[in-house]
């Protein structure tokens, strides 16, 4: 038997009961930091139109605005595992968390345009650090037996703050009499709604207190005895812990730190590998799901529907995204990826359809015709179902499974990157594509979701019940 399956082994014996309530509250704790991505990333859609109008501004002006923190997003993701790997995982949470906490004081208390979009900037940061090192620190922690199932609470907590975020938003408006401007506890009622996030923020900020650091930042750093406390706290004493830290150390000197220059080859610069990774990305961003979680209350109001039941609408699409993430980790490991990502697309291709013939429609008195209009809420409904149980996780899992060892870290920092870059196109493009024809709009994301059918048939190989060490 392996070290590696010995190691599993112990750790699927030893983290019995007394341990395991322990172990999933670290991951929890942890995975406060998706939470606040979740959060941070779809409270805006609460406030678009209210900013549109206190600042006066067009569109093209507005989505620069929303989409600026993307570029924080990407920065952060970048260098938090760099900074991680210096001063720990506990304190990068606690950065994030104060970065959190700045950005919403300052989105809820703007002097100008300007320094609200410095807040969001910054707001990204936080968004990027939560978004590498939650996922990191709970693979880090947990012990191999309950790997994967402590690892899936890093999504959940991104969807559920989704959908807290829209809850919280429908009920300040209500609470505004249904006006985003309206006066609540001495400001706008949009004010509120950015300023609320950061009741979880300081949370998180307590909570990064109250769970150990992980054991491989403590053992690279020579702190061999705390690391051994803190592995008997998670897996037990029942095991081999100097045998636990020693595979630890060993697999730490074996790693290969994949640089840039490893990803380079084939006739278009990178490997095709890492093309396959980039084009995942890219598709699960160019079908337009992020208009769904920062534009969603724009966009029915813009065709007749009242601000406060497009925010509950918000609301409703993000119970949708949680049922759909869940389907996802029933279904990943029995399905497959690659069938799953297939079921999406098509879903996908009909939901967007269904909505872009429905803003094909003239507005009456105002509004969509009453057909157009429920086929377009429904349709918009079964879009973000098909996306969350398929696209939203598969991809993630797939850039986890799917690059050799050799160059894993490096080319998922490419296609993270990719996937960023992405967002933020379709983020800054949506106002203004919309005010010129939001039907033809829906259609474009409609092609992309048809066009990524061939693609997954074609370049995407299946990795489930793979080992890692297979990817060649």
């Amino acid at each position: 038997m392996t070290s590696t399956a010995q190691a599993q082994q112990s750790g699927a014996a030893s983290a019995h009961t007394d341990h395991l309530g322990h172990v999933i509250f670290i991951a929890a704790a942890a995975a406060m930091g998706g939470f606040l991505f979740g959060y941070d990333s779809s409270v805006i859609n609460g406030a678009v139109e209210a900013i549109r109008g206190r600042y006066d501004i067009g569109s093209a002006a507005l989505a620069q605005v929303i989409a600026i923190a993307l570029i924080g997003c990407a920065i952060g993701a970048a260098y938090a595992g760099r900074i991680a790997d210096r001063i720990g995982r506990i304190r990068v949470m606690q950065i994030a968390a104060v970065l959190f906490t700045i950005s919403a004081v300052g989105s809820a208390l703007p002097f100008a345009l300007w320094d609200f979009a410095l807040w969001r900037v910054i707001g990204g940061f936080a968004i990027g650090m939560a978004s590498v090192i939650g996922p990191a620190y709970i693979a880090e922690v947990a012990p191999p037996a309950y790997r994967g199932r402590l690892g899936s609470f890093q999504q959940a907590a991104i969807v559920i703050g989704i959908a807290i975020s829209q809850l919280v938003n429908w009920g300040l408006l209500n609470a505004a009499g249904g006006d985003q401007r309206g006066k609540l506890m001495g400001l706008e009622a949009w004010q509120v709604m950015l300023g609320v996030m950061v009741v979880p923020a300081v949370l998180y900020g307590l909570l990064s207190f109250a769970i150990p650091e992980s054991p491989r930042f403590l053992i690279s750093v020579g702190r061999r005895e705390r690391a051994r406390e803190i592995l008997a706290e998670v897996e037990g004493e029942h095991g081999d812990l100097d045998a636990r830290v020693a595979e630890i150390e060993l697999a730490m000197k074996s790693e290969h730190k994949s640089t840039f220059k490893d990803l380079l080859g084939g006739g278009f610069f990178f490997r095709p590998i890492v093309w396959i990774g980039i084009g995942l990305s890219v598709f699960q961003q160019f079908v337009g799901i992020n208009v769904a979680f920062y534009y969603s209350s724009t966009l029915w109001q813009s065709v007749g529907v009242d601000p406060t039941d497009s925010f509950f609408y918000s609301f409703t699409t993000s119970i949708i995204n949680i049922v759909g993430t869940v389907i996802a980790m029933i279904f990943v490991d029995r399905v497959g990826r690659k069938p799953l990502a297939l079921i999406g697309s098509a879903g996908m291709v009909v939901g967007l359809a269904l909505e872009a013939w429905a803003f094909s429609y003239d507005l009456v008195d105002g509004k969509l015709p009453a057909a157009q209009g429920w086929t377009a809420l429904v349709a918009a409904h079964v879009f973000v179902l098909f996306f969350a149980l398929s696209w939203g996780v598969v991809v993630w899992v797939m850039l986890g499974e799917m690059f050799p060892n050799r160059i894993r870290a490096a080319a998922l920092g490419v296609a993270a990157s990719a996937q960023w870059i992405a967002n933020w196109a379709i983020t800054a493009s949506f106002p203004s594509l919309s005010d010129w024809n939001l039907s033809v709009t829906y259609v474009i994301y409609t092609v992309f979701a048809a066009l990524s059918i061939p693609f997954v048939l074609r370049f995407v190989k299946e990795t489930k019940g793979k080992a890692l060490e297979e990817m060649g």
